[in-house]
């Protein structure tokens, strides 16, 4: 499972061995022993990868052979790929923009999602060091 957590600054993408249900029903439990509102609900999320990026042919083959349709890729412009996902989003208010977005791919659609995701985080860092 990716679990993609969205803040006010951005957001964070990291694999999981435990299913969506499992981390629903976690969620669940502590808004209700917090006291806390919680709303659950189909979505998608979709988010840009630098379109340069040599593994990304590799995550279009496995997105082609996705019978869930639950990943999907389509050029941005010249510079991006926009990278669309299909599951579970999770947040205390149904309109809040931050939250959890949970879905299930592949073995290897996640692996090569999330090592392209962290190639291109570090790649940010990089040129963030170099311009401060």
């Amino acid at each position: 499972m990716l679990k993609l957590t969205y803040t006010e600054t951005g957001f964070n993408l990291e694999r999981l061995a435990q299913s969506p249900e499992q981390l629903v029903a976690l969620r669940v439990v502590l808004a209700m022993r917090v006291g806390q509102s919680i709303c659950v609900e189909p979505s998608t999320a979709a988010f840009l990868l630098p379109a340069n990026l040599p593994a990304l042919s590799l995550l279009k083959s496995e997105a082609r052979r996705d019978e869930c349709e639950a990943i999907d890729l389509c050029v941005a412009d010249a510079d991006f790929v926009e990278v669309t996902l299909r599951g579970t989003w999770i947040s205390d208010a149904s309109e809040g923009a931050q939250g959890v977005f949970v879905t299930v791919l592949g073995d290897r659609a996640e692996r090569l999602l999330l090592g392209l995701w962290l190639e291109t985080q570090a790649a940010a860092e990089v040129v963030g060091e170099v311009g401060d």
